[in-house]
């Protein structure tokens, strides 16, 4: 054989050795922020983050969620439409901050009795995923979850529609209608400024589910916790992503975050629920007094607010909406739940 040929042979295994032997390009990082408006001692920041690390393992670190809690990049009612200009690329926080932009989802809601936090949480993915509304096309749905039935936390004794009647009740979105419908005045405000109002008197009693008695250290503000089971509501609360931020995850990333988010809904279900009892327990160590209404004034409580169920399925009929099939399907599934325990 000829040298030159020797030559360009050996050169030829030479540069396939170098380009077999080349290590692999690191795959890069994909980095999100995630603004959640709970304070990072909450139950449910700390699932948003147990959340958030699930992720980036199964993923084998390829992404990297960074969690900015108690609003510290948005604040709980500028959050949804923070992830929808890109200010932060996932958002959690309550559909109710942004009244009126939600037409079919407040209906999630409404005082219909929700039993606990599970049965919340699960009905109201259950509705999102059969309705697909079209009101949350400019993000990415993740999913859901709502805490257990409101209670009322007053500094005052409230034993009847009449001693509720003129109070200020710290309320937001549907909840407000709720109050008012209670005969009690509405003043709107989010979680994050209820302490200091109640702590001032800004209000004097705020609508609420029990955890946050405990969760917000809004049951040092309080003396009386009145407990109307047959208007339990709730909040339901989204974790959105970036629709741009969404479409350039790799599938098998997209695919990651949609089974561990499916997997998250019964975790938080089960978290509001043990927050509750945790927030029933940090009352009662605080000698706080827990009124239970009679069954007669509870059904005073559910025939004054179903107005606003009546509302509702009217406004949504006018708007072509969906909701007095929605409001069935949750009543049913409420229904279920409360016969299957």
């Amino acid at each position: 054989m000829k040298p030159w040929v020797l030559m360009a042979g050996a050169a030829g295994l030479a540069a396939l050795c170098l380009t077999a032997c080349k290590p692999a390009e690191p795959t890069e990082t994909i980095k999100l922020s995630y603004s959640v408006f709970f304070p990072p001692t909450h139950v449910q920041c700390i699932a948003a983050t147990n959340w958030a690390h699930e992720i980036q393992q199964r993923t084998g670190g390829r992404v990297q969620i960074t969690v900015y809690p108690a609003g510290s990049l948005t604040k709980a009612d500028q959050c949804y439409e923070g992830v929808i200009k890109g200010i932060s690329d996932l958002g959690m926080s309550c559909f109710a901050y942004t009244r009126g932009r939600f037409p079919l989802l407040e209906g999630l809601d409404l005082p219909l009795g929700y039993p606990d936090g599970a049965t919340a949480t699960r009905l109201a993915n259950t509705i999102i995923q059969k309705y697909q509304p079209a009101e949350l096309n400019d993000v990415k749905m993740l999913y859901v979850h709502a805490h257990g039935p409101g209670i009322l936390a007053s500094k005052k004794p409230v034993h009847s529609l009449d001693e509720l009647k003129g109070m200020k009740v710290r309320a937001t979105g549907l909840s407000a209608k709720i109050v008012e419908a209670l005969g009690a005045t509405p003043v709107a405000m989010s979680q994050p400024e209820t302490y200091e109002a109640l702590a001032k008197g800004v209000v004097e009693a705020t609508l609420c589910p029990i955890e946050t008695l405990k969760g917000w250290k809004q049951g040092e503000t309080i003396e009386y916790v009145v407990d109307a089971t047959a208007i339990g509501y709730t909040t339901a609360m989204f974790v959105v992503m970036n629709k741009d931020k969404w479409a350039a995850l790799p599938a098998d990333v997209q695919q990651v975050f949609t089974e561990v988010s499916q997997e998250w809904i019964a975790k938080h279900g089960a978290a509001w629920d043990e927050a509750d009892q945790a927030g029933r327990e940090f009352v009662t160590d605080l000698k706080r007094q827990f009124i239970h209404l009679p069954e007669a004034e509870q059904q005073r409580w559910k025939a004054a607010v179903k107005p606003i169920l009546d509302d509702f399925a009217k406004q949504a009929k006018e708007k072509n909406l969906p909701g007095e099939a929605m409001l069935a399907d949750i009543q049913a599934g409420i229904q279920a739940s409360k016969t299957s325990q």
